[in-house]
């Protein structure tokens, strides 16, 4: 614990120097990216050890704040979290090093001063011992990330995400605080230690302790309906903070989730069957809404809306067999630890892949993008495998942790009876939607930006991105890689964290590590399929080269790049075919069917009904409410003293009632 205590002070006294270096633009990137690299890199070597020997180890300080204890633990749980906080961190690092560079006016002193404070958070959030430790953390975490998002705080896009962003994180912080609250009052204390006493609460309170810890985590970590601030808050954030936020910050609300699950009561059959429900909503709406984004970072922040909905699946039919069915606990709860893992490997990959094609390219938008693979061939190799990762494609590694949820829905339909073998088979069905819908979206993705004819101006001047943003893409699609290859290297610590949650299913889990062997051969084959015929490809006799000639263009004499699909255009059929109403797009114009039509305009919009029709109207109407408050701020020292008086004397009636 010491070491890690020694890369968070790294990380925070490299944070408080960059900015410190004033308008020395150079200076203050070298500064705050290295710490951030040194600091993650220690973090990453202390977790890696704590998986590595199984160990629980801990750090009690006393402090003079009631209920306040500097109160750490690592334990493989824990160990398991850290890991894509201080990988990404480290790779982020190394990766706005260059993505930055060129904008030295916008003094990035200020950028890695909360970069670093973010990645130190999140790494007390997973280690905290003690619950106001950890909202103390938490609210760092949410602060830091908001003064990311708004870095390009003059785009009033931007400066409306981050406000739906604090708005959506502070609701969730509220919710956390009156479930932490109740916690410490039935514990008596708010040490984890305490918390034992948590497992003997009666049905009611503990439902309740559900139902406030699922909303105020579920928030964070984009549980569906509560997933407005990720595609408001992944454009406005540069591509490195986005890929830390999403591979990394919604992870620590999933710890946080399945921590306090930990210590509550055994748990009725309703709490996996809503968490069931809410993550195959989740799944099915973010899958939807990312068929529909000409944005490619706003498309890949939907898609982190499915992904977390697929790991919630997972922890529900956990959740729902815990106690009950063992193998099946033990399945769903290795589907989700190492759908985790691998989220946060392709996802930052991703990521970073949509900053290389900004940064080359000059724009997000798909529709401006194309003919990308030969100007930028490693951005756009390391996008193809991200993509085959994502659609769980061999030889990536996406599939072995969606081959465990789904072996854990299909044994549930066999093992269980009646109406409750019938809904996991359902869902079985709607999982393959789903996956059929990523596949249709990342091919979008990859045959529009990549392949084809520059459809803009820049797009035809694209170039290739720097070593500093190269590299840690490569590192990441080497994971994915290595993880399709070798399934062994994921599910060794995935086995260790299950084996801690779930010891009655210890011999169980030793078989599941077995399991997926065939998914290794499988992937190695493919692979070394692909490198033959790439070899025999280059090593075979040339054949006469046809003269190029123009593709027909339906009876157009001069075609332009123009014809080829646009991204709207590449998802009608399956908007028309698979999504009801209110998902599919708002069309307007485009429609002249006069004989000689002049010019005409057409607007394609896909907003979130869930944003526009629920959250926005509440908080206009809380922000309403809250502008009266402003009467009492009357900048006067007297009225200010009197409050103070007041709430005193208040509190000191209510501790004499309860004397």
């Amino acid at each position: 614990m010491q070491l890690l205590i020694v890369s968070w002070l790294l990380l925070l006294t490299g944070g408080i120097l960059a900015p410190a270096l004033g308008r020395r633009p150079l200076a203050a990137t070298l500064v705050g990216s290295g710490s951030a690299a040194l600091g993650s890199l220690a973090g990453l070597a202390i977790a890696v050890g704590a998986l590595a020997n199984g160990q629980t180890t801990g750090l009690a300080l006393a402090t003079t704040i009631p209920g306040l204890t500097l109160s750490l633990r690592l334990d493989p749980l824990a160990a398991f979290f850290l890991l894509p906080v201080h990988l990404l961190g480290l790779l982020g690092a190394i990766y706005g090093g260059g993505y930055l560079r060129g904008r030295e006016g916008r003094l990035p002193g200020l950028h890695w001063l909360f970069y670093n404070l973010l990645v130190a958070s999140m790494s007390v959030v997973i280690t905290a011992a003690n619950a106001l430790l950890f909202l103390f953390a938490w609210e760092g975490m949410s602060l830091a990330s908001f003064f990311l998002v708004i870095t390009e705080h003059q785009e009033p896009a931007n400066a409306r995400a981050g406000l739906i962003y604090l708005l959506a994180t502070h609701l969730g912080a509220a919710l956390l605080l009156g479930g932490f609250l109740t916690i410490g009052a039935f514990a008596g204390g708010f040490d984890f230690s305490a918390f034992a006493a948590l497992s003997h609460l009666p049905g009611p309170t503990a439902s309740l302790l559900f139902i406030l810890l699922l909303l105020g985590f579920g928030s964070k970590a984009g549980l569906f309906p509560f997933h407005v601030w990720l595609p408001e808050a992944h454009p406005a954030a540069p591509s490195h903070v986005s890929a830390l936020m999403s591979g990394a910050m919604v992870k620590t609300a999933l710890y946080g989730l399945v921590r306090f699950l930990l210590f509550l009561p055994s748990a009725p059959g309703w709490w996996g069957g809503t968490l069931m429900a809410l993550g195959l909503a989740g799944a099915l709406f973010g899958i939807a809404m990312s068929a529909f984004q000409s944005d490619v970072k706003r498309g890949l922040a939907y898609s982190t809306v499915e992904n977390v909905g697929l790991i919630l699946l997972a922890l529900g039919l956990w959740l729902f067999c815990r106690g009950r069915y063992p193998q099946l606990a033990a399945l769903a709860l290795i589907g989700a630890l190492t759908h985790i893992l691998n989220h946060a490997l392709f996802k930052g990959l991703l990521f970073l892949g949509a900053g290389s094609l900004l940064h080359g390219a000059g724009s997000r938008n798909l529709n401006r993008l194309g003919g990308l693979m030969r100007r930028m061939p490693a951005t756009g190799l390391c996008l193809v495998i991200g993509a085959l990762a994502v659609t769980a494609l061999p030889p990536a590694n996406g599939l072995l942790g969606e081959w465990f949820i789904y072996r854990g829905f299909l044994e549930a339909g066999v093992r269980l009876k009646g109406l409750a073998a019938f809904f996991p088979l359902v869902i079985v069905g709607l999982l393959a939607l789903v996956g059929g819908l990523a596949l249709l979206v990342f091919s979008r993705l990859i045959g529009i930006a990549l392949g084809g004819e520059p459809r803009g101006s820049r797009a035809d001047l694209a170039h290739e991105s720097g070593a500093l943003m190269l590299v840690p893409m490569f590192v990441l699609a080497g994971l994915c890689l290595a993880g399709g290859l070798a399934p062994s290297l994921l599910l060794g610590p995935v086995l260790r964290v299950a084996k801690a949650i779930e010891p009655p299913a210890a011999p169980l889990l030793a078989q599941a590590g077995l399991l997926p062997l065939w998914l290794g051969g499988l992937a190695q084959g493919l692979a070394l399929l692909l490198v033959l015929t790439a070899l025999l490809g280059r090593w075979r006799k040339p054949r006469a080269v046809t003269p190029a000639v123009p593709t027909w263009g339906c009876g157009y004499l001069f075609p332009t790049r123009r014809m080829a699909y646009s991204a709207e255009g590449f998802s009608e059929l399956a908007g028309v075919s698979f999504f009801c109403d209110c998902l599919r797009p708002r069309i307007e114009g485009g429609r002249s069917m006069r004989l000689f039509p002049g010019r005409e305009v057409f607007r394609h919009q896909a907003p979130d009904l869930v944003l526009e029709a629920g959250f926005l109207p509440l908080f206009a109407w809380v922000a309403a409410r809250c502008t009266r408050l402003r009467r009492l701020q009357s900048g006067l020292v007297h009225i200010y003293v009197f409050y103070i008086f007041s709430v005193i004397v208040a509190l000191l009636g209510w501790v004499a009632i309860r004397l």
